[in-house]
This record gives structure tokens, sequence and C-alpha cells, in this order.
């Protein structure tokens, strides 16, 4: 089973057809978009109701459209990886518009992943992690869950 960080990074590879990026910066320039998304997400877990809204969008009862994520991680783009690697504005404009886009592409990708009849937070850190087996993403769900799950208690 893919990760979710997989997913997001063959959706963005997928998705960017339209939008001419010099061949020498692709990858950073996927690797920023991909980086965004994550970073949307992470901020929107970190907030009242965000895991629910995550859990809507990657099930599909959401659209990108009704979520925050996608906007979020198109200004997470121009702030950051567009800055970084001095993109121009139209590039980064174009860009910023196909984030939304590939952010609804990620619904529908989270299913009942432990088998306990239900999707919940479990089913969530199963796909961060690309399977039951581990898979070395520990780190990433941690990020990505912006520290909820008690790892983050007190470190202001």
């Amino acid at each position: 089973m893919a990760s979710l960080i997989d997913i997001i990074g063959k959706t963005v590879k997928s998705n960017m057809g339209g939008v001419a990026i010099p061949e020498n910066i692709k990858e950073k320039v996927f690797g920023g978009i991909s980086e965004s998304i994550l970073g949307g997400l992470t901020q929107t877990a970190s907030q009242p109701g965000g895991l629910e809204a995550i859990k809507a969008l990657l099930t599909g009862k959401s659209t990108a459209a009704a979520s925050s994520i996608g906007s979020l991680a198109g200004k997470l783009f121009t702030n950051g990886a567009a800055k970084t690697l001095n993109l121009s504005s139209a590039l980064t404009g174009g860009i910023t518009k196909l984030i939304p886009g590939i952010v609804s592409k990620l619904g529908g990708i989270l299913k009942d992943q432990d088998g306990d009849g239900d999707v919940d937070l479990q089913d969530i850190l199963i796909l961060l992690k690309g399977g039951n087996s581990g898979g070395g993403l520990l780190a990433s769900a941690g990020t990505i869950l912006g520290g909820i799950l008690g790892g983050n208690k007190n470190n202001a």
C-alpha cells in the first residue's frame, strides 16, 4: 500500500502537465507542492474540527472547494517553495491555481484500513505509514497531525 506522501507525489506529477516548469527545478517544484499540501493538512489538523475536515476530504465526503486545505496549500507554496526557488509570479500563479484541483484528487483515498468497519484516526495513521506493517513515516504522521496525538504537549 502506498503512503499518503507517495499518493500526493504521484498526484502532483500527474496533474502538472499544463504548467511549463523548467526541467532543472521540476523535482524541487513537485517536492515543494507536495510539502505545501502536507503543510495544509498539518495546519488543518491542528485546528478545532481539523481532523474531521481531513477525514471528510480524504473519504470524498467533502470537496477541495469546500475545504480550506487547497487554498492553504497554495499560500504555503507561494510563501515557501516559490520564494525559495525564485519562481516567477506567472509560474507561481499557474501552479497555485492547480493545487486545489490536486488536493481534490485525494478525495476517496481514505477507506477502512484496519478492518474495524469504520474510518477513523487509526485509518489515517495507517495511510500515512503506507500500511499496517510500519513503513518509516511515523515522523511524518507526527508532523501532519501537528503533535495533537500527545507528542507535543508543552513545547511553546
